[in-house]
């Protein structure tokens, strides 16, 4: 969704169209975003006044989104809506007089922008360390919540830990946990069974990415992240009969198969699929209306449709994100 978003609004203005942190965290595609004219910045203070902004999946602290809804002249918010569920959430219970653990990696952008939600109700505790840092008001108001791309191990020992302390702990009803990212560990699990090397295409900075790494090593193979098949080391190959690869949720899916085809499995490779993904999230509804109004308003315009017909919006379900990232042509 955010890469068909800011792929809209690279087609819609003129460049520079900015974006405040990284659409994804995927060196690939953020470098396919650059060479399309899109500009990435850390803070708002950063884009001129009277330019488009985006804001990133990651979800953004309320101060951001505030000041590039005054700052910029269009700004769309394509945060993740998952990310979002877990911001209600935090808000909610911080209302509801809870101190909050977030589960989380210091410094990711979701997780600033998770804990900014509540600034003073809310300890962000990295799934590594224990709760010593963590003093609850009342120990029996204490809520739980993750950031959407934690390992489902690293989440679940936080919760054994947080449930042993405080046996009232409240969590979300449904799990924070993003699905894109689950089902990728257990997909990562059933290939550490078959293969004895893990190769997980993505970038250092992706969370999820290197979630599958340990997954793969908790699970018996050696497990090494690449960003595509210039990082593999030919001495890593050696001695495995079967070799496996997958990737984090933002890599694109031609890095994937550059990686496939780097291994050079001679025509001998198989896929592994444990479950059907059918999940899909609209594109943003500030960018929905921008782009209906270009619809009516100008005919032979990017948005155009005939009359009585459907127009890109309405078929955006048919598009994927690499779909998208051709449009731009940077390749």
């Amino acid at each position: 969704m955010a890469i068909k978003a800011l792929t809209w609004m690279v087609q819609i203005f003129e460049a520079p169209v900015y974006c405040y942190h990284e659409i994804v965290h995927n060196a690939a595609v953020v470098g396919d975003f650059e060479r399309a004219g899109v500009v990435f910045v850390d803070t708002i203070d950063e884009v001129p006044e009277g330019r488009p902004v985006m804001l990133s999946a990651h979800g953004s602290a309320p101060e951001v989104v505030a000041a590039a809804g005054d700052r910029a002249a269009v700004m769309v918010d394509a945060v993740c809506p998952l990310v979002t569920k877990v911001h209600h959430e935090i808000r909610r219970m911080a209302n509801q007089g809870y101190d909050i653990i977030y589960v989380g990696h210091q410094g990711h952008d979701e997780a600033s922008g998770a804990v900014a939600q509540a600034v003073g109700s809310v300890t962000l505790i990295d799934p590594n360390s224990d709760l010593r840092d963590f003093r609850p008001t009342d120990p029996t108001r204490v809520a739980l919540a993750a950031q959407t791309t934690l390992g489902l191990f690293e989440w679940e020992d936080v919760l054994a830990a947080a449930t042993a302390a405080y046996p009232d702990v409240h969590t979300a009803r449904k799990s924070d946990l993003c699905y894109a990212t689950t089902n990728r560990q257990a997909a990562t699990i059933a290939l550490a069974k078959q293969a004895t090397l893990v190769l997980v295409v993505g970038s250092r900075n992706s969370s999820n990415t290197q979630a599958l790494v340990r997954v793969a090593k908790l699970h018996g193979a050696e497990a090494y992240r690449v960003d595509g098949p210039d990082d593999i080391d030919p001495a890593w190959l050696e001695h495995h009969a079967v070799i496996g690869v997958t990737a984090g949720a933002s890599a694109p899916d031609q890095r994937v198969r550059d990686v496939i085809n780097a291994v050079n499995p001679a025509d001998r490779e198989s896929s592994l699929r444990v479950t059907e993904e059918d999940e899909y999230f609209p594109l943003p509804p500030a960018l929905r209306k921008l782009i209906v109004s270009l619809q009516h308003l100008v005919e032979g315009a990017v948005a155009s449709r005939s009359p009585g017909q459907p127009g890109p919006l309405q078929e955006d379900r048919a598009y994927t994100a690499a779909e998208s990232l051709d449009i731009i042509g940077t390749r």
